[in-house]
């Protein structure tokens, strides 16, 4: 299985820094950019697309809920009319500096709370898919790859749109392929032996052990690493390595 690297990018906001973008842009093949619900704003994102641009790596949007305070972390009770109109606004906003920069958006990939819930509720799902395809069809959408993986791209190709199935380097899995609650001991690894034996689970075999000790096959096109700490950024060009070794 080929897999390629992506990394949530743009989080900064206003003078206030989150992680090292420049550090982590050599080491992925595509960006998920924030644009304005959980961070940054119009000059970061412009800055961030201009550098993502310079390493020739695919721009996709991050929209979330409306949550700055809580970085979208926070699943929020809006109607499904509200979650289309607030991916909109974020899409249409990213994809405004995207090509005024001459570059192309090519996918989008809701963040924290919206991504998680949107795999959990139907409708959360369909106010998702509605507003990507309304805004443009061409742009596929980025969703955790879990054992529902093939519902979820029967209903993607009702709105004529194009799943990318992403996979997690550092999270530990439920039965059903969701990701384990932050909330709950263990749900995020941080030694290399934990994230290396699961990358390397994936690469070769497509599947990850679950929390409760299960092999699951997770059909995943996309690995999603993080680069908000040093640690981090090494961690990721550690994954990247080791996906390039020979077997």
């Amino acid at each position: 299985m080929t897999l390629l690297l992506n990394a949530d990018i743009g989080e900064s906001f206003g003078p206030w820094t989150m992680g090292n973008d420049a550090a982590l842009m050599p080491v992925i093949d595509m960006a998920n950019i924030a644009c304005g619900g959980h961070a940054s704003d119009p000059v970061t994102m412009q800055k961030t697309v201009r550098l993502a641009l310079s390493h020739g790596i695919t721009l996709g949007a991050h929209p979330s809920y409306p949550d700055l305070l809580g970085f979208g972390r926070r699943p929020m009770a809006l109607p499904v009319g509200e979650i289309e109109a607030h991916v909109l606004a974020q899409v249409g906003a990213l994809a405004a500096i995207v090509k005024a920069e001459g570059g192309q958006l090519s996918y989008v990939k809701p963040h924290g709370a919206l991504y998680n819930t949107m795999i959990q509720k139907p409708e959360v799902m369909d106010a998702v898919m509605r507003a990507v395809s309304r805004f443009d069809h061409n742009l596929r959408l980025m969703i955790l790859s879990t054992s529902q993986i093939e519902h979820h791209a029967n209903k993607a190709s009702e709105y004529g749109l194009e799943l990318i199935r992403e996979a997690f380097a550092d999270r530990r899995y439920t039965e059903t392929g969701e990701l384990d609650d932050r909330a709950n001991p263990g749900s995020v690894y941080h030694h290399w032996d934990d994230i290396s034996a699961q990358v390397t689970r994936l690469a070769h075999h497509g599947e990850v052990i679950t929390r409760t000790g299960h092999a699951l096959k997770v059909q995943a096109d996309v690995l999603c690493v993080h680069g908000d700490n040093p640690e981090s950024i090494r961690t990721a060009g550690s994954i990247r390595a080791l996906l390039e070794t020979p077997t």
